[in-house]
């Protein structure tokens, strides 16, 4: 009886809600878990060697930092100006960018998308395996790589509630665990001597703000998806600043140790989780636990968002508005297998390939984040057709081909200026590798496009919900966001 009771307490947990609105009913939550999750998702092990490699690309430490810290804001600002989106519309991020690009045409963006936390999620699953294999003393691969799999598939198949709950644990875990690293980084390096090995360069500069930047603007397509749970009352300035001050503080924290530990030599880039477990010492097995339980929040999101972003890119050709429970666990568990067999048949060299491609992917958000937040906050001002965004026969039209049109221009614009592993671009090296590439596309695609968009959107009036919905407050909180930010 007791264990009928805990299957059925179990259940009643699991998240049904896939691509659908969430009625004004289901919404709970308060803005603050926005901050531990996004905390806890960027106080882990990937965050530190994206800041260690701004000084492996030439950057001296303070310049690094700070450069980071730049590029963590901005960025950050442009991924909680998402974020604000959802309580609002109660919708998945890459449903609502139908309004810009068509039913259809959003499959575009979204195809780029869910390649891109496939490969996040396959790289963070080789890191976590290792991890989890140093906890239990065995060395072959695939055996912490199948349990952290099951873990993520766990967690995402259970949903919203659980993926939150888990981001507060990994944010305590996450403060005990690197304030300890810190604190033995301290006491076994002489740290001042990271600082003043190399002279200032804007070009480093550059370099350091583009790493942050791009690592926040990779969560933006599908931020929403985690704040659409919130009642729709939430102030947008709420929404935005738990989740701009989680993101950015646990990113630079993160950031920050990397700088340290790739400045101050060792073994940091060759060896991540081995470096880490060394510099702890005795305390080695819980610093594993630090690792695996950041890497698990970001990775549930990536698997929940790369399901999510499936089911939208589907529904946009068939006219879905809701999946069963069945298919959504279906399509969490073939993407989380999906990523685990990456990981189990890529050898390292390939891995290295892999991420660079991903990384190179990044310019693909940049001109997408510009033309949904132009045109929800400055075009369409908050005021959206929910209903139209199922039916290519409504409002919003199956493709879009002004928004594609600046969206494509907005990832050719940054070729030239691009400073990536994989690809230099001419006017990068002009810079002696700085790398504006995302500076330009933000600025020009949302130039382009504003007033292409005034013209061109059938903007409704007011906000259009599903008539079995009851419709919420609809006030709009632009003039809030732009208050509290001045």
């Amino acid at each position: 009886m007791s264990n009928q009771s805990t299957a059925t307490g179990l259940a009643s947990h699991v998240e049904t809600r896939t691509i659908d609105m969430v009625p004004e009913s289901e919404r709970h939550g308060t803005p603050h878990s926005q901050m531990t999750l996004w905390f806890g998702a960027n106080l882990q092990i990937t965050a530190v060697v994206d800041g260690a490699l701004a000084v492996v690309f030439g950057a001296e430490a303070m310049t690094a930092i700070i450069g980071l810290l730049i590029g963590n804001i901005l960025g950050g600002i442009v991924m909680a100006l998402h974020s604000a989106q959802g309580p609002r519309l109660g919708l998945p991020q890459m449903i609502s960018s139908r309004v810009q690009f068509g039913v259809k045409g959003a499959a575009l963006p979204l195809l780029l998308v869910i390649l891109m936390y496939l490969g996040f999620a396959a790289t963070g699953t080789v890191l976590s395996g290792q991890a989890i294999n140093r906890m239990l003393g065995v060395e072959t691969p695939y055996v912490g790589i199948l349990i952290f799999g099951g873990l993520t598939a766990f967690v995402a198949v259970v949903g919203y509630k659980l993926i939150h709950t888990v981001g507060r644990i990994a944010t305590v875990i996450g403060i005990l665990g690197f304030g300890y690293l810190a604190w033995q980084l301290f006491h076994q390096y002489d740290v001042a001597t990271a600082f003043g090995q190399k002279p200032f360069t804007w070009a480093t500069l550059l370099l350091s703000m583009a790493l942050s930047a791009g690592w926040q603007m990779t969560f933006a397509p599908y931020v929403a998806d985690y704040s659409r749970y919130l009642p729709s009352n939430t102030s947008v300035s709420s929404s935005f600043w738990n989740t701009f001050l989680g993101s950015t503080i646990g990113a630079q924290l993160a950031m920050t140790f990397g700088v340290l530990v790739a400045a101050l030599g060792g073994n940091f880039l060759k060896n991540q989780v081995g470096f880490m477990g060394e510099l702890a010492g005795p305390l080695a097995v819980l610093i594993y636990l630090v690792i695996v339980s950041g890497k698990l929040t970001v990775n549930c999101l990536n698997a929940y968002g790369g399901f999510m972003s499936i089911l939208t890119t589907a529904s946009g050709f068939n006219a879905k508005k809701q999946f069963s429970p069945t298919t959504r666990v279906v399509y969490i568990v073939g993407f989380v297998m999906l990523s685990m067999l990456v990981a189990l048949l890529a050898s390292s060299d390939f891995l290295n390939n892999f991420k660079n491609f991903v990384l190179l992917l990044l310019a693909v958000f940049v001109p997408w984040s510009a033309v949904n937040l132009v045109d929800y906050y400055l075009v369409s001002k908050e005021k959206v057709d929910i209903p139209a965004l199922y039916s290519a026969e409504g409002r919003y039209g199956a493709y879009n081909w002004v928004a594609l049109g600046c969206y494509v221009m907005g990832v050719v614009i940054q070729i030239p200026f691009l400073n990536q592993a994989m690809y230099k671009g001419p006017i990068a090296v002009a810079l002696h590798g700085a790398d504006i590439s995302w500076i330009v596309s933000l600025v020009v695609t949302s130039l382009v496009y504003y007033p292409l968009a005034k013209r061109s959107m059938k903007v409704p009036t007011q906000m259009i919900y599903p008539t079995e919905t009851a419709a919420p407050a609809a006030a709009s909180r632009a003039s809030e966001l732009r208050t509290s930010l001045a």
